[in-house]
């Protein structure tokens, strides 16, 4: 089992290679990956609020993103006001074997890929219902872009996407970063919260 910091370095080791952006950096206060996108040009993980005023004091170039575990008024507290908070996100982690789950009709289900990237892809005919995808970094799934189209939600294919996933990696430990919406799924599938994580970015255009 990891914990803690290390299951933020697992996370953001495994997200590099699901959007294969350049590996991360260590930084003293967590991490940094030149990202290179418009709109998202560098993102830093860090491992406490405590570092979040000097960073938000000097890393606060349009196209910067901070995501900080730890409580969000700590976090929002030592932002400028160049940075936009966005909504709280939730640090996840699973060990063993997710839950199977049988694949409900009408639907069908391809996984895609040889690694360390797999997709999986629920469809409805031609048209996609549900997808996810996992990369796995140092022994460790990362489950990534897990979404439902909204005409085909509360019917299980994010418990289908979820399983494949975890079949395809094949991984001891497992680990995520969830919004408010998708927290309520992983924690009825075994997941626990390992952190609060607060994203904050500056836009692109800022002055």
């Amino acid at each position: 089992m990891i914990t803690g910091m290390d299951i933020l370095g697992a996370w953001i080791r495994g997200w590099a290679v699901s959007r294969a952006t350049p590996s991360p950096v260590a930084e003293p206060d967590g991490y940094r990956v030149d990202v290179g996108l418009p709109g998202h040009r560098v993102r830093y993980l860090l491992h406490s609020p405590a570092a979040v005023p000097a960073r938000a004091r000097t890393a606060a170039a349009p196209g910067t993103w901070l995501k900080t575990c730890g409580a969000r008024s700590a976090v929002v507290a030592g932002l400028t006001d160049a940075w936009t908070a966005g909504e709280t996100e939730y640090l996840m982690a699973v060990e063993g074997a997710l839950p199977p789950v049988a694949v409900p009709p009408p639907y069908s289900v391809a996984v895609l890929g040889e690694g360390p990237v797999w997709e999986v892809v629920v469809s409805s005919g031609d048209a996609p219902a549900a997808r996810g995808q996992v990369a796995v970094a140092s022994g460790v799934a990362v489950f990534d872009k897990i979404e439902t189209e909204p005409e085909h939600r509360r019917r299980g294919l994010g418990r289908v996407v979820m399983h494949r996933l975890g079949e395809a990696a094949a991984a001891s430990t497992s680990v995520l970063l969830a919004s408010e919406a998708g927290r309520g799924l992983y924690t009825s599938l075994g997941w626990r919260v390992v952190s609060d994580v607060v994203p904050a970015h500056v836009p692109e255009g800022a002055a």
